[in-house]
């Protein structure tokens, strides 16, 4: 199994490391396993240190080198560091269109502490933020042959329900309710279809419930992949997804992690998990097979059926007739959307470009 790279400092370095599975074992403290797993990465020559002028702080400089190293993933899309005050507009950077979200509800707290602008954004369960899907240009990825990958960085406070990070993805009323635009979205904890806790990307070709070959319906959306890994409270990490037309793979700080599906324990015994995937085959879970692209909202045939085409937003979705029943309750310090399926050695590099020890 791989194990989730972590970040840690030694001297004014930043230094990520996948730390040796023993070590996360003997030294639960999070300062001890961070320096002996830092200290044996570098003998083994398995770490990726960046330079800090300034050991506690990461200075302009630092803060730059951080962002290039996400603004030069090709694909990039939309990329917000959530510098702003509470009040303004939050806009991409690195990006020709600044795609800027509007805070919903009331303003969103700026706290220091921030790999991105030395700030990040913190959200109380009754705010989000969003653009108006006849503004979203780029960030409308849909279409039989689309790709997505979205990365973000994330301290989450209550995983007792589940949680919206960001997306276009509006559900509508409740089960059975066909009336959805959903697209694609990074969300946390759905343990319906084998997901509790985990970092779990989804996907809609229909943007209602999915349905099998037969055209029966399912009674939700469940085309989606989980992580092994539980997303903690109060810790941060790096969370991700990529979509490459065909598979769905959920990333947990930097890493996808492989998960052999089981059927009856995470409630994917249906015709429509088993006998739909590959040459009639299981459609898995990590990576999960869905290989019927993203929906695009089309006037003439989904005018009178469905609710309006779904905004992309921050900190919510509609789900359940609300729009706050599962909205984030946590803080974000960086958000990127890419038009393209993101390589694991990418994801890798957005993960180290957040340096999470210094967040912690």
């Amino acid at each position: 199994m791989s194990i989730p790279f972590e970040t840690a400092r030694l001297g004014t370095k930043a230094c990520t490391f996948p730390p040796p599975p023993a070590i996360r074992e003997t030294f639960r403290s999070r300062s001890a396993r961070s320096v002996v797993s830092a200290m044996l990465a570098v003998a083994m020559g398995t770490s990726s240190c960046v330079h800090y002028a300034n050991p506690e702080k990461p200075g302009a400089a630092d803060l730059a080198a951080n962002r290039a190293a996400v603004e030069s993933v090709p694909g990039l899309v939309a990329f917000w560091t959530f510098g702003e005050e509470p009040g303004q507009a939050r806009r991409s950077a690195g990006t020709a269109d600044k795609h800027p979200l509007m805070e919903v509800g009331k303003p969103v707290a700026r706290e220091e502490g921030g790999p991105y602008s030395g700030y990040h954004a913190h959200f109380d369960g009754q705010q989000f933020m969003g653009i108006e899907h006849n503004a979203l240009g780029g960030l409308d990825i849909s279409g039989r042959e689309a790709q997505v990958s979205m990365f973000a960085v994330a301290e989450v406070d209550d995983m007792s329900r589940g949680v919206s990070i960001a997306g276009i993805w509006s559900e509508g009323k409740g089960e059975n309710d066909d009336t959805g635009t959903r697209q694609y979205a990074l969300l946390l904890n759905m343990p319906m279809y084998g997901g509790p806790r985990n970092v779990t990307p989804h996907v809609s070709s229909e943007g209602g419930v999915s349905r099998r070959a037969s055209g029966t319906g399912m009674p939700w959306c469940v085309d989606y992949a989980a992580s092994v890994s539980v997303v903690p409270e109060h810790r941060w990490v790096t969370l991700g997804f990529t979509y490459d037309g065909r598979y769905i793979r959920a990333y947990f700080n930097g890493v996808m992690e492989a998960r052999q599906v089981d059927p009856v324990k995470d409630n994917r015994t249906d015709p429509y998990f088993a006998k739909e995937g590959p040459f009639g085959g299981h459609r898995g879970i990590n990576p999960y097979f869905h290989g019927r692209g993203i929906f695009k909202y089309d006037p003439a045939r989904d005018g009178g059926a469905k609710m309006k085409p779904s905004p992309f937003l921050v900190g919510a979705r509609y789900a359940v007739g609300s729009m706050f029943g599962e909205a984030m309750k946590g803080s974000l310090a960086g958000l990127a959307v890419f038009n393209r399926a993101l390589t694991e050695k990418e994801m890798q590099k957005l993960h180290a470009s957040a340096h999470l020890q210094a967040l912690q």
